[in-house]
Order: structure tokens, then sequence, then C-alpha cells
């Protein structure tokens, strides 16, 4: 029998309405032969809330306690995403990601997995059950709980599909696919039939929120072609795989808005070899992932200074600014600044690579729009800058007319 994962998101399980919808779903494809094994993630809002609970409690709680108070969200789901089928006369049983074999590190709220050892999943899809796995979350080789970061329970779906040797992977969520924008910020937007690998990994590590970042480079790594879709309709959805050469031909394939990013400040740090290597070291030490870096012309004589700016997620800002407050002996810097009213806005494409002029376009256009530009990162197929966050939809919207129309 050929065997789907699906993985359904926080909107599609927010409640026991939903869920039904989504046993349902499955149902039907179990009804046309299928073998199904189905991740779910908490139920929307219920992350959020347990976070909220645990900053009322302290606020920087233990990312170890942190990690068992937020794998109750998904579990409660499964349980009742089991129940649902049951409703129906389905077998089905739900396992949590340390039961379905997901063996991470032991980097908290963060963990990579592993290892995936799928016997007691293989088993039970043998019995005739439908199998419901929690997103998010897997244990390390000691029995300690993780998490996977936001949106992990993406690359549970994905790993588990490479894992099991699935037929087909399908990413529900609640809109039809990936968009060349948010539909939200930009009414004009239209979803897309396929992306490449590349384009999205660009584009959910710019901010958009249709995937994981990590879970677009597993795929990637393992060659797992998968669909996104809306558990609301039977639309088709976007088809995610590997690039062609016809996808060459868009120039832009997406814009993408980040407002979850902060940016830190070192001011008057001592421009000499070894100073950046320390700060990003400590950083890096802390699991705290840095985005863009901008240092300043060096000034000031006999001991040159500069200063030194970077980016980051905004939930790891306060971790970021005790790091760096145990630095300040050390290196020696003046202040450090934070500023959380920033954007990061983003364009993609595969077809940059062979067209030229897109940058001065993109510039030329914020520059019409009165937007000053206060950092920029290129690759080869993606240009980002970071701009004022209250400026951030009116410069998407503006982008993306003049790219995609």
């Amino acid at each position: 029998m050929p065997l789907i994962v699906q993985k359904y998101g926080g909107t599609s399980v927010g409640d026991p309405a939903r869920i039904k919808n989504v046993a349902a779903r499955v149902a039907k494809y179990r009804q046309q032969g299928h073998q199904l094994v189905v991740v779910v993630s908490a139920m929307s809002g219920v992350t959020d809330s347990l976070i909220r609970q645990a900053k009322e409690i302290m606020p920087l709680p233990s990312e170890r306690e942190m990690d068992v108070l937020l794998a109750t969200g998904e579990q409660t789901t499964i349980a009742l995403t089991a129940m649902a089928l049951h409703a129906l006369g389905i077998p089905a049983v739900s396992l949590t990601g340390a039961q379905a074999g997901i063996l991470t590190d032991g980097v908290h709220t963060k963990a990579k997995i592993r290892n995936i050892t799928p016997k007691k999943v293989h088993a039970l899809l043998d019995a005739g059950n439908v199998v419901i796995v929690a997103g998010f979350q897997g244990q390390t080789p000691e029995g300690q709980v993780t998490t996977l970061g936001r949106g992990g329970s993406d690359l549970t779906a994905i790993a588990l599909a490479a894992a099991l040797g699935a037929s087909l992977c399908q990413i529900y969520t609640d809109v039809d696919g990936v968009y060349t924008a948010d539909p939200r910020v930009v009414p004009a937007a239209r979803k897309l039939d396929e992306v490449s690998y590349d384009e999205l990994l660009e584009l959910a590590g710019a901010g958009a929120k249709v995937m994981q970042l990590r879970s677009v480079e597993f795929a990637k790594k393992f060659g797992v072609t998968f669909e996104v879709r809306s558990s609301l309709n039977d639309n088709p959805g976007t088809i995610v795989k590997e690039e062609t050469k016809s996808m060459e031909d868009v120039v832009i394939r997406g814009v993408s808005l980040d407002k979850n990013q902060a940016k830190l400040t070192l001011i008057a740090v001592p421009d000499q070899p070894g100073v950046a290597a320390r700060v990003f070291k400590a950083l890096a030490d802390a699991a705290i992932n840095i985005d863009m870096i901008v240092q300043n012309v060096s000034h000031g004589a006999p001991k040159p200074i500069t200063d030194l700016s970077f980016t980051l997620d905004k939930p790891d800002l306060l971790k970021a600014q005790k790091v760096i407050e145990g630095l300040k002996k050390e290196v020696g810097f003046r202040e450090a600044v934070a500023n959380e009213q920033i954007g990061k806005l983003s364009i993609v494409g595969v077809g940059m690579r062979s067209h030229s002029g897109v940058a001065a376009k993109m510039f030329e256009t914020l520059a019409k729009e009165g937007i000053n530009i206060d950092m920029i990162s290129t690759s080869e197929i993606k240009i980002s800058v970071v701009i004022d966050l209250a400026k951030g939809e009116q410069a998407t919207r503006a982008v993306h007319a003049a790219f995609l129309g």
C-alpha cells in the first residue's frame, strides 16, 4: 500500500470541529487504499499561551523545562486526532516524537534531528493503523525531551517521509500554497504552482511563514518532494522540488517581510583582529543564530574603534543581550543598543542568477516610497534589506508591484 505522510498545522487542528475535519480527510485517503502517518501541531494559540504562562513565572525560563512544557501542546492534539478517527471507526494510534523514534541532539528549544528509527511506526502501519505523530519534538539519547523550534512539525513530517520512504508528503496549512507574498499584506499576491527548494529556503529564511527553514533544508538534502496545500479545501497546492531549467525564466519568485527580527549594535568596539570572532563565538555557543552583520568604518587613533551591528530573531534578543553583557569587560565596547522596530524585506528568485539590475530596481522602488535602507545582505538568489518596521508592509507592497505586477 502506498504510504502518505500528512502534516496539519495549528489552525488546521484549532478546535474539535477542525480536528474532526482532519479525521474525515484522513479517512478519505485511507479509503483510497493508502497507509497514513499524520503529523500534527499544537492547536492554534496553545504554544503561545504556554510561553506566556512560563514567562509569568520568570522572564527567562530554563530551556529544558520549556521543552517539557511546550511538548504537551502536540501531545494533546495527537490524542484528540486519534479519538476523532476512532469515532469514524478507523484504527489509529497516537505517538509522541520519542515513541516514533525521533532522536535529537541536546540543544533545547532548537534541537536538530540526528536519527529516526521508525520501527514502532512500521509495526503499527502493518497492523492496519493510522499513526498520529506529535510534531515539533523528539528526545536525546539520554531520554531528555527536546523541541525542534517554531514550525518544527514541518521538519517532523519531512524527516518521517524520508525515513519511511513515503510516496507523498503533504503539508497542510491554512493557505492554498506558497504565494508570491503574504496575501494578508499584499492582496495582489498569487499562488505559485511550483517552487524550488532553494527559493523556498531563501523565502523561509527571509521570514515567510509557510515552512520552517530547516524542514526545507532536510527535504532538499534527502530529495523529498512535497506539496503545501490547504486543509480547508481541496484545491491543488504548491509543489516544492528540485530546480528545473524553466524556473530561471522567472526573475523574482516571491517577496517576504520578516517582522520577527531585532538588531543589536555594539558601540565603540576596538577595531582589532579577533574581536568579532570572540563576540560571535560566544553567541554561537549560546545557540543564537545571527543573520545580517555590518561593521562600520574604523575611526579614532591611536586605538581605532568601530560599531558592529547584527540581526537575530526577536525571541533570542534577551538571551543575546545577556551574552553580550558578559563580554563587555573582555571586549571593551562602550555599550550595546537594541532595536526591535526593524523588518527584513527580501526578494527571492533563481532567475536572479541570469538577470542584472535587480538590486538597483529594488533600491529605486524603496527610494520612491521614501524608505531608508539600514542594512543590506545578498546571496546568489536573494536580496535582503533591513528597514523601519513601521514601513515594512508599505515597502512589501511596493516591491511586489515593481517585480510581480
